[in-house]
């Protein structure tokens, strides 16, 4: 079973959010724009919930 999070990051700052995600054990699967507000992105993680730290 997995769980997902769901996250809005600045471009800028988006590799270093996604390395400390990936730390926690959560990976990506999915970014896109975020068109709601015109800039950033969205960043979309999944980690398997037996993968809790």
């Amino acid at each position: 079973m997995y769980e997902y999070k769901v996250e809005i990051y600045p471009v800028k700052n988006a590799e270093m959010e996604m390395n400390k995600m990936a730390k926690e054990g959560w990976r990506v699967v999915a970014v896109t724009p975020n068109v709601a507000v015109g800039h950033g992105i969205v960043v979309t993680f999944e980690r398997s919930i037996s993968g809790r730290a």
